[in-house]
């Protein structure tokens, strides 16, 4: 195959628990949206399963919807829907609903007395992130309006939860405004009758870095896959996380070429000397960043290699110098853990101007998932 990545499901499972061990022992949720950050939805989850993780968290109905398709029986919560949404087959699968809108409450209520069984469902509070969730103005409104469905027998009132805006910078003052909102908001929603078995506030940068952030559930994503979340602060490695991505690509073609010769579109490299230019199979359609031209590094025979010129569609190149011993068939490393050296997902971040999320989740269906560590019973 032109091109796979390695997915090593152990590292998954060590991550989860070490993840939950350093919050405590709180419970978990394994946050498995975007294809599991890229690394593959079933696979992962019931790698962070096996890990310790006690939820699983999406973003989407589909995405729920295909875990209870695959046999994951696991608590799951989806947060992001929209007008006519799945919410009925949500509810008859069992699936926890997160609810950001009033409108959200009415079609979930409609759904559950439909299928004649209780939503379950999670209020999701706008602390100061910006984006879903209600105001802290509409908080009074939405617990009203969902403890009078729950006298109804319409939902059942599970949990409460909020995101953060600033978590990778733990000394943002936001990060402690939003903490605070959240209490205040947990408060005023005791005083009106509400009780919620599962709160949970703390992203993967909360759960490395704020213990009061914790509360009955931690809710990592990018640090299940041990990714740092916060790598001006440390990394990987020195958070005891082990990267679960290793992606691989064979060489296509490997010519020799003259000084002054331009490499692909736009001549955005032109070689200095006669050299030896090698091809990968592997471009932005199969999810390497554009910005990384000219900037994107590899290994190639033990050495570490800038990619020249664009990165196109479906391929890059390497200029791997006059006397490398190159060859068809040989195998590059454009990331991996970095153990022994190699480049990680961290520093192709930092060449694209991006983030280690955006590398590893936008890898394409074309390259293929290899699983390393695979279990064939099923999830609880």
């Amino acid at each position: 195959m032109p091109a796979c990545a390695v997915i090593d499901l152990d590292a998954i499972r060590h991550n989860v628990a070490l993840l939950r061990e350093r919050a405590g022992g709180r419970e978990l949720m394994a946050v498995v949206k975007a294809d599991g950050y890229g690394h593959g939805l079933l696979p992962s989850a019931r790698a962070a399963l096996d890990g310790g993780a006690t939820w699983l968290g999406v973003a989407q109905l589909s995405e729920a919807l295909a875990l209870r398709t695959g046999g994951v029986r696991a608590p799951v919560l989806a947060w992001l829907t929209v007008p006519g949404d799945s919410y009925a087959e949500a509810v008859r699968a069992g699936i926890d609903l997160g609810i950001s809108a009033d409108w959200a409450l009415a079609e979930v209520a409609d759904a559950a007395r439909a299928c004649g069984t209780p939503a379950r469902v999670h209020l999701k509070l706008d602390t100061g992130l910006g984006r879903n969730g209600v105001t802290l103005g509409q908080w009074p409104d939405l617990v009203d309006a969902v403890l009078k469905l729950q006298a109804d027998g319409l939902v059942e009132v599970v949990g409460a939860f909020s995101h953060f805006a600033w978590a990778d910078d733990p000394g943002h003052p936001t990060v402690r405004a939003q903490v605070a909102a959240f209490a205040d908001a947990l408060e005023a929603a005791g005083r009106r009758g509400a009780r919620f078995a599962v709160r949970h506030l703390a992203n993967s940068a909360a759960t490395l870095t704020a213990p009061d952030t914790w509360y009955d559930v931690v809710r990592p994503g990018l640090a299940v896959y041990g990714l740092s979340p916060v790598p001006q602060v440390a990394g990987a490695a020195a958070l005891g996380l082990r990267p679960a991505m290793t992606l691989l690509a064979r060489v296509a073609t490997a010519k020799e070429v003259p000084a002054g010769h331009g490499v692909s579109y736009g001549h955005a490299y032109t070689t200095s000397r006669r050299t030896v230019l090698a091809l990968l199979p592997l471009g932005y359609a199969d999810g390497l960043p554009r910005h990384a031209t000219n900037a994107g590094p590899v290994e190639l025979g033990g050495r570490r290699y800038t990619v020249a010129g664009r990165v196109c569609m479906d391929q890059v190149v390497l200029d791997v110098g006059p006397d490398a011993k190159v060859a068809a068939g040989d195998v590059a490393v454009l990331f991996a853990d970095g153990r022994h050296g190699e480049p990680t997902a961290q520093d192709w971040a930092e060449a694209a101007g991006t983030i280690s999320y955006e590398i590893v989740s936008r890898i394409g269906s074309r390259v293929p998932r290899i699983y390393l560590g695979r279990r064939e019973e099923p999830a609880p």
